[in-house]
């Protein structure tokens, strides 16, 4: 079982910002900017691109889902969408509110917030999902 796995069974703590049967939503802990969220199929599959067609479309619905509970909580011009990494063998999407491309800027020095600060996040993006 990956970190992913994991985390999405529990097993490991995280800041959940959505979840249903098939996919789990969690803040990154070494984010980019504020609300930078990680959304994974429950099922591990490493590659986006390895995943059936119909599990496929219903991981970007429940996304665009989170991604429009980021942008409700944020106020930002856009929620980014952002597959990369070979970090983690576990498909995932990077959502990250941005006002500019600047805003998505992986190199970047990542934010250091504090434990009260990720959870206030998750629990205002977790609220917003909810209430969609």
């Amino acid at each position: 079982m990956d970190i992913f796995s994991k985390i999405a069974a529990g097993e490991i703590p995280s800041y959940k910002c959505a979840e249903n049967e098939q996919f789990y939503a969690f803040l990154d802990i070494n984010p980019v900017g504020k609300g930078h969220t990680l959304v994974i199929p429950r099922r591990e599959v490493d590659y986006i691109f390895d995943m059936e067609d119909q599990e496929l479309a219903d991981f970007q619905v429940f996304a665009k889902r989170v991604a429009r509970a980021i942008q409700s909580v944020f106020k930002c011009k856009k929620v980014a969408q952002v597959v990369l990494g070979l970090e983690v063998p576990h498909a995932h999407i990077h959502l990250i509110p941005m006002n500019s491309e600047a805003d998505v800027d992986f190199r970047s020095e990542k934010l250091h917030l504090t434990e009260d600060e990720f959870k206030d996040i998750a629990e205002r993006i977790y609220a917003a999902f909810n209430k969609q």
